[in-house]
């Protein structure tokens, strides 16, 4: 049968003239979908000189060829553009669920892009035959869920809604974007909608219908998916969010997705519900049951909601916290002069004024939303000299190359935070973790991480959290797998299937994904084309760094921290421990990266791409041999 795997076009919206068009998906074929044909139409797309927060920067909305099939985890959705909160600003993306992704494919496109500014606030309506830009000027200063809520009333409970909160229209450079399901997207993208006068976007799904080329091949694969995951990947991230009380959730998966996920919604006693899970499950405990002597989730659900509709990134309110703390703490900073009541941190008093502060731009909060570092810098008083280890590549330095030394690569070669990447490790090493422990049903033993690192990362070396032998590869390995599974676009939570209960060894299957990919598409491809694609879009992303000014081995560099401060917590993993070289659990705690021994892991990271390992630039002979001769400016002869 004849496969349709794509909606075949690509939405164009300009708010500056409020022209619309559309082009064929097929022109940028060759990048597959997600990250893969946003690099490309943002390289094509967005001069170098252009500010994140410009008209000319482009947002870029987009899914991937396997989305509109469920079952595989597969509706996961881009929003790609310059970040505002890089530093120097650079090309990033955020990886979001739920079902807003979908919901725009079934309305026959595979991806938005949206440029320019309109003069006044609008939101885009976008139905399977037409688009529309809207006034939204009865909007504007809304919370985004409060506006979710309001649009749905507006037209009907099924649309999809992606809005911002008053954190995006005042610019924060930590702002978010919130679709349906509170499925959100960081990267500071909530400002550059605002920066467009963009609040929201309502896409109605349409009746689009899509076929895979092998449906028997597809239905066979399925059952493999499902038999490989059984029970067990994800128990561990149920242990981790679990609290002592019963609380009242239940299961939010996203379209199309059977789970096994930790995805859930939890309903407040003021009958508010909403996400639960990871970031929106763990955020502001630490802070606010030692306050209320509690492990009560009201308090922490509530702030995290806050950051929601407000349109704040938790994880970078995390840092704001920790910083702040350390500034009270030191007496650089006080309540009478800022208003902000620092001795009550945990209440959510505190959160309360903090968050609107920055949302709105007042008070400390006129700082704190061009992020920490240039607070720290306006604000003066030596409050920049205790930032020390809190910051990673504008990101919360939660999986640290002191305790996973292959993290330091993935940090140093990218411009902002990868968690898709960061996520390979540290998945396996809870589970490991689980097993250590002798948690029930945990299968992920020290051979078992051995036996996948040989499989996945290409050597037993790499499981030796000890050494860093091994660690240049296994970080090579795991970008270009990554970089290929965003293209598709598959969940992080999910995808790779490194291990497997029911399997002999318990180790998973490295080919799936390509199998997937060619029952649906009907194009052939292995495990080695699927790294090939994975290595063809991440050179495309190098080579948009280095347009952007990254200098290449002078930059792919870590914090001073990572090779002074020592490592002192570890937020997934509090004991710190890991596998080391007889897969004994070996504590992390007070580790540094060796300066030396990572210059000497970058030397050998360069060899394995065929890099100057002088300069840590490619040269152009891989990228044209991976179809990116239009880079050839860009690289090294």
């Amino acid at each position: 049968m004849e496969a349709r795997y794509y909606a075949g076009k690509l939405l164009w919206v300009d708010l500056s003239s409020g022209k619309i068009r559309e082009t064929p998906t097929s022109d940028y074929g060759d990048f597959v979908g997600g990250i893969g044909i946003a690099a490309k139409i943002y390289w094509d797309e967005v001069p170098t000189e252009v500010k994140a927060l410009y008209p000319e920067n482009k947002l870029i909305f987009i899914t991937g060829p396997l989305s509109g099939f469920s079952g595989f985890a597969s509706s996961r959705w881009k929003i790609a553009a310059k970040s505002p909160i890089a530093n120097p600003e650079h090309f990033s993306y955020a990886n979001l669920g739920g079902s807003w992704g979908v919901a725009l494919k079934l309305a026959g496109y595979d991806g938005l892009v949206v440029e320019g500014k309109a003069e006044k606030p609008v939101y885009l309506l976008v139905e399977e035959d037409r688009t529309r830009i809207m006034d939204a000027t009865h909007l504007w200063g809304r919370g985004a869920i409060e506006v979710r809520d309001i649009l749905k009333a507006e037209w009907e409970d099924s649309v999809n809604v992606l809005a911002i909160g008053p954190a995006g229209e005042n610019m924060a450079v930590m702002a978010t974007v919130l679709a349906n399901q509170d499925a959100s997207g960081r990267a500071g993208f909530g400002a550059v909608m605002g920066s467009k006068k963009l609040k929201a976007i309502v896409v109605r799904r349409g009746s689009q219908k899509f076929s895979p080329a092998y449906p028997e091949r597809l239905k066979e694969l399925l059952w493999h998916f499902r038999w490989l995951v059984g029970e067990g990947k994800l128990a561990f991230y149920h242990q981790m969010v679990k609290t002592t009380k019963e609380r009242p959730t239940r299961k939010d998966y996203c379209w199309g997705c059977a789970g096994p996920c930790i995805r859930e919604s939890y309903k407040a006693q003021d009958g508010k519900e909403g996400k639960f899970m990871c970031s929106s499950a763990l955020f502001y405990r630490r802070w606010a049951w030692p306050y209320y002597n509690n492990d009560d989730e009201e308090i922490p659900f509530k702030v995290t909601k806050l950051c929601d509709d407000l349109g704040l990134d938790t994880m970078h309110f995390e840092v704001i916290i920790k910083w702040l703390d350390r500034c009270y703490q030191a007496g650089l900073l006080t309540e009478e002069e800022t208003g902000i009541p620092f001795s009550r941190i945990g209440s959510w008093e505190f959160a309360d004024a903090l968050l609107r502060e920055i949302a709105y731009g007042e008070g400390i909060g006129k700082f704190l939303r061009l992020g920490v570092e240039k607070a720290a810098e306006l604000i003066g008083k030596g409050t920049g000299e205790i930032i020390s280890d809190l910051l990673h590549k504008s990101g919360f330095d939660i999986y640290s190359p002191r305790i996973h030394i292959a993290n330091g690569i993935i940090y140093a070669m990218e411009a902002t935070q990868r968690l898709d990447q960061l996520h390979e490790i540290s998945i396996l090493i809870e589970q490991w973790r689980q097993w250590v422990h002798g948690s029930e049903g945990a299968f992920v033993s020290s051979d078992v991480v051995r036996s996948v690192a040989k499989r996945f990362w290409g050597s037993e070396a790499a499981a030796d959290f000890t050494s860093y032998e091994g660690k240049a590869l296994a970080a090579k390995m795991i970008q270009e797998r990554e970089y290929a599974k965003n293209c598709l676009i598959l969940c992080d939570w999910v995808w790779p299937l490194m291990t497997s209960p029911n399997t002999a060894d318990h180790v998973g299957d490295p080919t799936l994904e390509s199998k997937i990919f060619s029952a649906i598409t009907g194009q052939e491809m292995d495990e080695d084309g699927f790294s090939r694609l994975g290595e063809k879009i991440f050179h495309l992303q190098r080579a948009i760094m280095i347009r952007e000014g990254h200098r290449g081995r002078q930059d792919d560099c870590l914090p001073e921290f990572c090779y002074t401060t020592p490592l002192s917590e570890q937020v997934v993993n509090p004991e710190m421990i890991v596998p080391g070289k007889d897969g004994e659990p070996v504590c992390r705690k007070g580790s540094v990266v060796d300066r030396k021994s990572f210059e000497k892991m970058k030397d050998e990271y360069y060899q394995l791409r065929g890099w100057d390992i002088k300069t840590g630039l490619p040269t152009i002979q891989r990228p044209k041999e991976l179809g990116l001769d239009f880079t050839r400016n860009i690289f090294t002869a």
